[in-house]
């Protein structure tokens, strides 16, 4: 986190280098008055103020042109070591901030090089040129480390600066992927909503649509037989007005943990399914083979929706009078066949397998959630096919169902 005076200098760069510049060239002249003795001191007024001038009026180009105001400066601090000042930090004060700049703005190599490149001067400068013969050590070590104190620093500000911006890039790349997830879960969570709608209503509609016309070809020839598809018609209607009350509910109250729940339908209930048909006048003749065994909650929902599907698309789109459900326990999978005695469709109405309808998708979505998978089709001797495999154990979890 950044202090209020960093955030100031952010905001206002230019008043900073103008008060900066400022401080830097009075420290200047002021550090050409130092000297070991009186009679050290050069007398070099004019010389001096120009050379403080040029390398304090470079700084305004430190952030554009780190790299000619490192020379500039570092030229002029030869100069005045040329002119017989002693090379104190006063004096070093402008070099040692376009070394600074330098090592923030690049890479370790380049600051390295023109750190070296300026003390070669500097030194060089000061031990062959300098006419009043200052301690060597003051010609050396003192700007040799005095120097090197702002690349030091700077390359630290520049190596924090890049993890605080790779800390900050990797939190938005996180904060992407936790939108990203969020709208990827919010999109299957409408697909199943819409696949469990299109489960409980379009069964129950397509069946409460044969009732009632089964019971309007019957009701002058039948009327008793018209009587009890009336009633089968309107416990059809109740169960779907129930049901879609239940999910409704549920969409609604979602955050409700105490509402009751009811358990998810499986083949247990597939009898109550077989019967319903029947009403609209479609014969289910329903067989097992191998050893039934008891499902995991989101094979049995699966498994029951499937079947609930298939026979809603025989009811809907074909004149078929009779339906095979044909239930195979394998060893690792259950094989669901249902199989109808269709020749032709119903007019104004399409084939199971015809686009336009998103029965035969929802079932291939539903065998996929488990690890199984569904292939449907017409048959060579008449009729329709739907084929699925559902492997018998998955760790797939089911949504509970809440009651009204």
């Amino acid at each position: 986190m950044s202090s209020p005076w960093q955030r100031y200098a952010d905001d206002h760069t230019r008043s900073v280098d103008i008060m900066t510049t400022s401080l830097l060239f009075a420290a200047f002249l002021l550090g050409s008055e130092v000297s070991m003795s009186e009679t050290d001191r050069p007398d070099a007024v004019g010389p001096t103020i120009a050379l403080a001038a040029v390398a304090c009026g470079a700084l305004f180009w430190q952030r554009s042109r780190p790299r000619p105001v490192v020379a500039v400066t570092a030229l002029c601090v030869a100069g005045a070591g040329v002119l017989g000042h002693l090379i104190t930090p006063m004096l070093l004060g402008p070099l040692m901030l376009a070394l600074y700049r330098l090592a923030v703005t690049t890479g370790r190599r380049t600051s390295r090089r023109y750190y070296l490149a300026a003390l070669t001067l500097v030194v060089a400068t000061a031990l062959l040129l300098d006419p009043v013969g200052h301690p060597w050590v003051l010609k050396t070590i003192s700007p040799a480390v005095w120097l090197l104190f702002p690349v030091v620093v700077g390359n630290l500000v520049r190596l924090q600066r890049a993890y605080v911006e790779a800390v900050q890039a990797r939190a938005e790349y996180a904060e992407r992927g936790r939108e990203e997830e969020a709208r990827h879960r919010v999109v299957e969570e409408r697909v199943r909503i819409a696949r469990e709608l299109h489960d409980v209503v379009a069964h129950h509609l397509a069946l409460a649509n044969a009732q009632a016309g089964t019971a309007a070809h019957l009701s002058r020839t039948h009327p008793e037989q018209a009587h009890r598809i009336l009633g089968d018609l309107a416990g059809t209607t109740s169960t779907a007005l129930r049901e879609l009350k239940a999910t409704v509910r549920l969409l609604r109250q979602g955050d409700d943990l105490d509402a009751p729940l009811a358990p998810s339908p499986g083949l247990g209930r597939l009898s109550e399914l077989t019967d319903a048909c029947a009403s609209a006048g479609l014969d289910i003749r329903c067989t097992t083979e191998g050893t039934a065994r008891p499902l995991t909650p989101g094979v049995d929902l699966t498994a029951y929706r499937i079947v609930q599907e298939a026979l809603t698309n025989v009811t809907r789109h074909t004149a078929a009078r009779t339906a095979n459900v044909r239930l195979a326990y394998g060893r690792d999978q259950l094989t669901i066949t249902v199989t109808d005695d269709g020749t032709r469709a119903v007019p104004g109405s399409r084939a199971p397998g015809g686009g336009g309808g998103f029965g035969l998708i929802g079932m291939r979505e539903r065998a996929r959630s488990v690890g199984g998978a569904v292939r449907a089709g017409h048959r060579p001797e008449g009729g329709f096919e739907v084929t699925t495999r559902l492997p018998l154990y998955s760790d797939t979890p089911v949504p509970q169902e809440r009651t009204p």
